[in-house]
């Protein structure tokens, strides 16, 4: 039984159709790339997993309808990493950690609760950090604070909305490679929105490609990362290169205009 299940999920805001369904499985170990355009829908697709907005159609949590779930229930199962974090600049690491155990928390923070928070931030090479305050940290060392707090939740699904924004050409790698190996060693499903086409290819096992609230593509990204679907997605021209079995996007021009300078 997969992890997690969309089956025909689609979203209005108002009278505009922002997603058409989208339908997918993710199983414990993998993580999912849902990559497009600006505008594709896939910050609403994200939302719609976690259930912050009521989507049509049905979201299945380990064969769970999530129609079906309390919102504490959700919680601890689900744990989303929106684009912003919402991060208190005066709090510390530790009590922006701790944030995550809300929904296991009872009258009091426990002992267990602390020893959760402490393992976290140990697996997130962040241990030193505890009690510094996280308007004094890196924008790569907030990125994984962020993943911290979601593991804290001892959620089984992580849903990451654009991780690997604003952050340099090193914590993007580093923070794709943190999450495909936390999957991968505690069978978690992970979903990441992500919009570099290099490192969606090298770190997620499967993409889900979105345009205009539809899919285009879902697959392997050996099968979808082509000249052809580059072209259609993005109105790209772009060469896909093959480095050590993984395809990697090289930009050209835009399709509309053939006279523009080569990206290279």
């Amino acid at each position: 039984m997969p992890l997690l299940c969309a089956r025909g999920v689609s979203f209005s805001y108002r009278d505009r159709r922002v997603l058409e369904d989208v339908s997918f499985t993710l199983d414990a170990g993998e993580v999912l790339g849902l990559v497009g355009p600006n505008g594709s829908g896939k910050t609403t697709l994200i939302r719609c997993l976690g259930r912050l907005l009521d989507p049509e159609g049905a979201v299945l949590l380990d064969g769970r309808d999530t129609r079906s779930m309390s919102r504490p229930e959700i919680a601890r199962t689900v744990a989303y990493v929106p684009q912003n974090g919402g991060i208190s600049s005066s709090a510390t690491v530790f009590e922006t950690v701790l944030m995550g155990r809300r929904p296991h928390l009872r009258w009091s923070v426990s002992e267990e609760d602390k020893q959760k928070v402490s393992e976290a931030l140990s697996l997130l090479g962040i241990g030193d950090f505890a009690s510094r305050r996280t308007d004094r940290l890196s924008g790569g060392e907030r990125q994984r604070v962020l993943v911290a707090r979601a593991l804290a939740q001892d959620a089984r699904i992580l849903l990451l909305d654009e991780p690997t924004s604003a952050l340099d050409m090193r914590n993007r790698i580093e923070v794709m490679a943190l999450l495909a190996r936390l999957a991968e060693e505690h069978r978690l499903a992970v979903v990441a929105a992500i919009h570099d086409l290099n490192l969606a290819a090298r770190y997620c096992h499967r993409l889900l490609i979105l345009k205009d609230g539809r899919v285009l593509g879902r697959g392997t990204p050996s099968s979808l990362l082509t000249s052809g679907m580059v072209r259609a997605v993005y109105s790209i021209e772009a060469v896909i290169k093959d480095e050590m079995g993984v395809p990697y996007v090289v930009p050209l021009r835009p399709s509309e205009n053939d006279n523009l300078v080569k990206i290279l």
